[in-house]
């Protein structure tokens, strides 16, 4: 009889601990390291780089790149913590776009996801203080017409995993229009960027990251 009563006080404690338990998560009392950021196809090719993340350099030339061409683009950035102020240091970037004929080119040996991004693709790590760049060529629109011209881009944070922000648009692009830029997400931040031409057919222009900025399901620190 004593040892029923017992196993009923320690059910009642349990029920307890458990209704405790749904009521601190339900009100964010507890931070789960879960999957962030939502669907993201392709956004494993983050992991696809020979290099290990940690040899990663902040500045990487992307292939085509060459000093003669007349539509060369420097993109550089600093990479900020939720808080938007604080540098973030050790955060992953992989970018990939188009040739200037609007297609993503291949040499014809690509595997896993080269097989769709092409090979004008690059990673990076930000540095200390959170700043990264990459050269490449001008991407160009689809043959089709019916996507301005863009650079994807996937973040992934040392403790979390990989999603995609913002594409990098141009606001000098005819098809970057007003009902275009009504539906973008601003993950990350904007990533439509004023080019400013620096002379010998190079332009150049800043995007700064904001992580977790409309990201779904990012923790909130408390």
């Amino acid at each position: 009889m004593l040892g029923l009563i017992q196993e009923l006080n320690q059910n009642k404690t349990m029920k307890k601990i458990t209704f405790l338990l749904l009521i601190m998560i339900g009100a964010g009392g507890f931070n789960h390291p879960g999957k962030v950021g939502g669907p993201c196809e392709g956004c494993e090719a983050i992991y696809e780089n020979t290099t290990p993340f940690e040899k990663l350099d902040m500045f990487v030339r992307l292939p085509d790149f060459n000093d003669n061409l007349s539509n060369r683009l420097g993109i550089h950035g600093t990479v900020y913590k939720a808080d938007g102020k604080t540098p973030a240091p050790r955060v992953i970037i992989y970018v990939y776009h188009t040739n200037p004929d609007g297609i993503y080119p291949k040499k014809g040996d690509e595997k896993g996801w080269g097989k769709r991004h092409g090979y004008l693709r690059a990673w990076m790590k930000t540095d200390d203080k959170g700043a990264y760049k990459f050269m490449t060529v001008r991407p160009g629109a689809y043959p089709g017409r019916d996507e301005p011209a863009h650079i994807h881009m996937v973040v992934k944070e040392p403790d979390k995993n990989e999603y995609y922000i913002d594409e990098i648009l141009f606001d000098d692009d005819p098809l970057v229009t007003p009902d275009r830029l009504k539906k973008l997400e601003n993950r990350g931040g904007s990533g439509v960027l004023h080019l400013v031409d620096v002379g010998r057919g190079l332009s150049k222009a800043g995007r700064n990251i904001y992580l977790g900025k409309h990201i779904p399901d990012y923790p909130v620190e408390k």
